[in-house]
């Protein structure tokens, strides 16, 4: 059983060792050197300071995804726009894992009186989003060759949420 709750200070070696994973092995990230622990530690710590949560997706007890919320540009005029972030294991994608992370990141922006999310995805990851547009985001934009790992120019899509009500 997979059970989403926010993650702690335990969790944090798990989140790098997910966070690596998909530097090395994806597109989803755009870095291409693996972070240490001291930058995932104070990764968590912005995010705790700034009142973001951080979810985790584990299955009995190991951690095998995350999501989050973060400020998405840094000045005033953004401060009820974030960028979502949702990560899961290599061995858990396909499973369902991002959809049960999804549902408390837009519950999360709700509570904090938020706008909007948008989600930067690199075009030709269908399954980021066809997850997303479940969950009623739409494509705002489309950038051509903004972005350049494992030897290739990338694409990159905007998706975008209109919280209801706020």
């Amino acid at each position: 059983m997979i059970t989403i709750q926010t993650a702690t200070e335990e969790d944090i070696p798990a989140l790098l060792e997910i966070y690596n994973d998909i530097i090395i092995h994806t597109t989803a990230v755009w870095h291409e050197e693996p972070h240490t622990l001291a930058m995932r530690e104070e990764w968590f710590a912005i995010k705790k300071e700034q009142g973001f949560p951080v979810f985790t997706a584990k299955e009995n007890g190991v951690v095998i995804g995350f999501s989050t919320i973060g400020p998405f540009r840094p000045w005033f005029g953004y401060r009820f726009t974030v960028e979502n972030s949702v990560y899961v294991a290599g061995k858990s994608r396909g499973k369902g894992v991002a959809k049960l992370l999804m549902p408390p990141l837009i519950e999360a922006a709700k509570q904090l009186g938020l706008h909007a999310i948008v989600a930067g995805i690199e075009a030709t990851n269908e399954a980021s989003i066809a997850l997303h547009e479940k969950f009623g985001f739409v494509e705002v934009a489309h950038f051509k060759e903004v972005g350049f790992k494992f030897n290739r120019w990338m694409d990159l899509k905007f998706l975008e949420l209109i919280i209801p009500g706020i």
